[in-house]
């Protein structure tokens, strides 16, 4: 009952209310990324939701818009800024989808939403992330996050569509404070990003 009523009008919820109390602390970093990187505040992107359907998700921009000599964009290492770095490692620059968890989109626990091109790259099993909306966080994010290997985050992020419920959503809630806080994952050469999906390997 939960996984198919209650999770949502849960998420939805508790979005909302953290929208409200966060409004000020929102409002005051969107003026910092303002006034640091310029317009745009929000970064969007198509993202992959609940059976693989497309969905805008919202998120605070992290980077430049450096450019090479002959106009071609930087690589994303070189275009995040001092300001963009700490929103990512503190994960703050994923609160906006608490805008695609109000809207049913996303939910506030769940696989992370990849990138659309990773869709015809996933295994047979993989595919299954999507058979909920993809989360602000997960099984992942509070055990690793960027220090994992993709079939790792992948493991994670399968074991949570088999074993969904409401306890298990308030324990990942409340270790990803922890995680966050305590700035656990962060790997690759100190990098919060993670290299790029290619396909698991047989």
């Amino acid at each position: 009952m939960y996984r198919t009523l209650g999770k949502k009008a849960f998420d939805i919820t508790a979005a909302f209310l953290a929208l409200i109390v966060l409004a000020p602390f929102l409002l005051l970093l969107a003026v910092l990324i303002r006034r640091r990187m310029g317009s745009p505040v929000l970064f969007r992107q198509l993202r992959p939701g609940l059976h693989g359907r497309p969905f805008v998700c919202f998120k605070f921009r992290t980077m430049n818009g450096a450019r090479d000599t002959e106009g071609n964009l930087l690589p994303d290492s070189l275009r995040v800024t001092s300001l963009g770095q700490l929103l990512r490692s503190t994960s703050l620059d994923e609160l906006p989808e608490l805008i695609n968890v109000v809207k049913g989109e996303m939910s506030l626990v769940g696989p992370r939403p990849l990138l659309m091109e990773y869709l015809p790259l996933y295994s047979e099993r993989q595919s299954h992330r999507h058979d909920v909306r993809p989360g602000i966080t997960g099984l992942a994010q509070i055990n690793g996050r960027n220090a994992l290997t993709w079939e790792e985050k992948f493991a994670y992020d399968l074991d949570y569509v088999e074993n969904c419920g409401f306890r298990l959503d308030i324990s990942i809630i409340l270790k990803t404070f922890l995680a966050v806080f305590g700035r656990k994952g962060i790997s690759h050469g100190d990098s919060v990003t993670m290299p790029r999906f290619t396909g698991t390997k047989n």
